[in-house]
């Protein structure tokens, strides 16, 4: 009966929802025919979601109408499912005769697991799984030392990257690595079709809209041009607020990093930490669940859940961190040197676990990308790669004189900041940085 299938190739969407410059996508319409899209809502993933109003799954949604309603324009569709992915491709093999599958690399756990079981049921029925780079420029073991091994500190592994990005030439507009995949050449390959293939509602799969604004997928010249003069101060619109779309590939990771090659070397040592945490994620997976260095598992946190609960309320009465918190929870943005004052507030003032507030930005962040959150968690707490060494404690207060002097930020996010409403500290400075220094020690001492 497997003639009276329609014979296909697929294109598996994951974390580049985009058309254009898509190396994966490339591959399949430059070697195939017939190619037909697929993307799933994975029910491994969105279980776990606790916010039904969850702004990241209302802006795949969108995304993916837009994609949707692209390839109707050039005569095709996609292929929306909701479920498990072993299971969904169990039914689109007895609907479709498929015979190639291509899909781009996933670096986490789950994904690897996951692809290796619709791998192993692919090659039961002889179907190519064919995978390639995508998100991010170097991956796994592309940029090592001359020994072979991982570089587990930022800057040499800077250099080496930077390097082998000019390795053919000084010109970074020539790089090897940084020319898009130009998938137009290739769209009359698309699987053409008049049925309109079904779409499942977000309330189908048990969700409802979120009204958090996303982010434009572009940014100013100007913003990158000046990134390393104003990036810190987080009353001014100095950050690309790119970190979404480069999470669900909205937008090309060649494509930014070849302009902020060309305007803004603080910005492209950004990307840079993409990949350097993207590739520490490959080599050491623990850091998934521990820490990088396992000594630092010897710290005795005092997880004070009341504690917590107000952090995460953006109600501790250090006015910077609170301003965070609400950005975040209202937003589901928080600026990049907030981040790290939040995070290290956390784990050094309130000696709570990294990844109690690991977790909680992987639930309430738009850009929430594993390797770097985990990265930021671990560097804050100092337990990982490259990190802050546990005598460095931010003093919130020091911190706002230096990047938030006339408080716009704080004002903003906390309008009863001054007023006899604003809740006391929940700790004194000096007191929780010396039991902080005191904890760290006698734990690293073992």
């Amino acid at each position: 009966m497997s003639e009276l299938k329609p014979k296909i190739s697929v294109f598996w969407f994951r974390r580049d929802l985009r058309l254009q410059d898509n190396a994966g996508l490339y591959q399949a319409l430059k070697h195939e025919k017939n190619v037909l899209p697929l993307f799933i809502f994975d029910v491994d993933i969105l279980d776990k979601l606790a916010d039904k109003k969850d702004a990241r799954v209302t802006f795949i949604h969108q995304t993916l109408s837009e994609l949707k309603s692209a390839l109707k324009a050039l005569g095709s569709d996609i292929i929306i499912k909701y479920g498990k992915p072993l299971e969904v491709w169990k039914e689109i093999l007895n609907t479709y005769q498929v015979t190639a599958v291509y899909t781009n690399h996933d670096y986490e756990t789950y994904a690897i697991e996951r692809d290796a079981a619709v791998s192993n049921l692919l090659d039961h029925h002889n179907i190519a799984f064919k995978t390639f780079k995508d998100h991010i420029i170097f991956e796994k073991s592309e940029v090592v030392k001359d020994d072979g091994k991982p570089y587990t500190v930022f800057t040499p592994y800077k250099k080496k990257w930077l390097s082998k990005l000019l390795e053919n030439g000084q010109d970074v507009r020539n790089s090897y690595y940084l020319k898009p995949f130009p998938t137009e050449k290739y769209f009359d390959h698309f699987y053409k079709t008049d049925i309109d293939l079904a779409f499942i509602s977000l309330e189908e799969m048990g969700f409802e809209s979120s009204d958090i604004i996303i982010p434009p997928q572009t940014v100013s010249q100007s913003i990158i041009a000046h990134y390393d003069q104003k990036r810190d101060f987080p009353a001014i619109q100095g950050t690309s607020r790119l970190g979404i779309h480069f999470r669900f590939g909205t937008i090309s990771i060649r494509e930014k990093a070849l302009k902020a090659a060309t305007l803004n070397q603080t910005f492209l040592s950004e990307l840079i930490w993409r990949d350097f945490y993207a590739q520490i994620l490959y080599h050491f997976p623990h850091v998934q669940k521990g820490s990088f260095r396992p000594e630092y598992d010897q710290i005795q946190w005092r997880n004070n859940e009341t504690e917590f609960k107000a952090w995460c309320e953006g109600k501790t009465g250090y006015p910077i961190v609170d301003a965070g918190m609400r950005e975040l929870k209202t937003t589901g943005h928080m600026h990049n040197r907030v981040r790290m004052i939040t995070a290290s507030f956390l784990t050094k003032h309130l000696l709570i676990d990294w990844r109690w507030g690991e977790a909680w930005f992987a639930e309430k962040l738009l850009d929430f990308d594993l390797a770097s959150n985990n990265g930021g968690w671990q560097w804050a707490a100092g337990s990982g790669t490259d990190a802050a060494p546990y005598f460095r404690i931010f003093s919130p207060d020091a911190q706002t004189d230096r990047f938030d002097k006339q408080k716009i930020y704080i004002k903003k996010w906390v309008p009863e900041y001054g007023t006899f409403s604003y809740i006391k500290p929940i700790v004194d400075h000096k007191m929780a940085r010396e039991r902080c220094l005191e904890t760290y020690k006698k734990a690293l001492a073992k």
